[in-house]
């Protein structure tokens, strides 16, 4: 829960400013912010070696623990305001016939390097220097800061000199109540990152149990998760071309069901990779669809701030669901074996995103029924 409270506590000061600021320097302070906050906690591990043996109660270093929580403040207070002013700028740097493939192709490369290369990277780090990881995300951080630097002209919305901060918020909710369809699409995604969060938890212990899987089994099939959603940030576009965005929404969301359910029954490490794969695929069509539609529906001198309040939502609800998928297998362990019950968070997650889906179908196919602009 703690990875998603920076969410919580800057989203809608990080879109007031979004829709005030010139999203790019807004970006670029972010990021030599970000460089700064690795930068300590690297510096503060630094001077606390050699660490202590681990104590029974307690931390090794007081003052590096401190350190680190700072850090994460730090780092992850400002990714929300930069990720927001990053989507927000995006439809000013692409035409919007062309939003679907620059956002898939974004999430791809975010994806390789979050899942693919980092975990490995970030091992081979640690083991060599306990402090080496946060000085390599540091310089990383003040490169991107750089290249941003690099980009020409101003990122400044248009009517962005007001500073009454609740009228700001207000318009956009406004705004917002007024498009039945993000509003629809900000609650379905919502709810299917609550689901998809019971069930990433939950199988942690179900691979560990169940299937037997090692460390390294488990690393295999989350990469294989991955790769699909890396190939679906690639082909997006094409999908929601050939599909229109309002039937590549519903199947993308249909599909999560068998999905869910699939992996209660899988029998072994290679079937429930692909089917993370394809259920990865899925989500990463489905952000395709909801991120540039919202791209395209919401007028720029708002976006910042409607964006925030979406993202909240949507984000909001993904703590919820790691609560709950420890408390439907706490009580399903009541009444069933212990096996049974590990698996009991895959079929609550497949029977509520299939509600979900009968509520948001014919609304998806008729809100989002157009099919995406041809190049042209």
């Amino acid at each position: 829960m703690a990875l998603r409270l920076p969410w919580a506590i800057f989203a809608i000061p990080a879109g007031i400013v979004t829709d005030r600021a010139d999203r790019r320097r807004l970006i670029l302070g972010m990021d030599v912010l970000r460089s700064a906050g690795f930068g300590g906690a690297a510096v503060a591990l630094w001077s606390a070696l050699p660490l202590a043996d681990a104590p029974q109660v307690g931390v090794s270093s007081m003052p590096a623990f401190a350190a680190l929580i700072l850090a994460a403040l730090t780092v992850g207070g400002a990714e929300v305001f930069r990720d927001n002013a990053a989507q927000t700028m995006l439809p000013s740097l692409v035409p919007h016939e062309r939003l679907e493939a620059a956002n898939g192709r974004l999430w791809s490369v975010e994806l390789t390097g979050n899942a693919l290369v980092g975990p490995p990277l970030g091992a081979m780090l640690v083991a060599m220097a306990l402090p080496l990881p946060f000085v390599v995300n540091g310089v990383s951080h003040g490169l991107a800061a750089l290249i941003v630097a690099g980009i020409a002209g101003s990122f400044r919305p248009r009517h962005a000199d007001r500073r009454n901060w609740r009228s700001e918020l207000a318009e956009a909710m406004a705004f917002l109540r007024a498009a039945p369809i993000l509003g629809l699409l900000a609650w379905l995604t919502g709810f299917w990152n609550l689901f998809s969060q019971m069930v990433k938890i939950g199988l942690i212990l179900h691979v560990q149990e169940n299937l037997g899987l090692s460390a390294t089994g488990y690393g295999l099939v989350l990469a294989a998760g991955a790769v699909g959603g890396i190939a679906g940030g690639l082909i997006g576009e094409r999908v929601v071309r050939r599909m229109g965005a309002g039937a590549a929404a519903q199947w993308m969301l249909f599909a999560s069901i068998p999905a869910f359910a699939a992996i209660a029954l899988v029998p072994s490490a290679w079937v429930l990779g692909l089917i993370l794969a394809i259920f990865e695929f899925c989500g990463l069509v489905w952000n395709t669809v909801s991120v540039s539609s919202r791209q395209r529906m919401i007028p720029d001198r708002l976006l910042g701030r409607v964006n925030s309040l979406y993202r909240l939502l949507a984000w909001g609800m993904m703590p919820l669901g790691l609560l709950l998928s420890g408390i439907v297998v706490r009580t399903a362990e009541a009444v069933v074996a212990r096996e049974s019950a590990l698996t009991a968070p895959f079929w609550v997650a497949a029977a509520g995103i299939s509600l979900v889906t009968a509520i948001g179908w014919r609304p998806l196919g008729t809100g989002l029924g157009h099919r995406a602009p041809r190049k042209g």
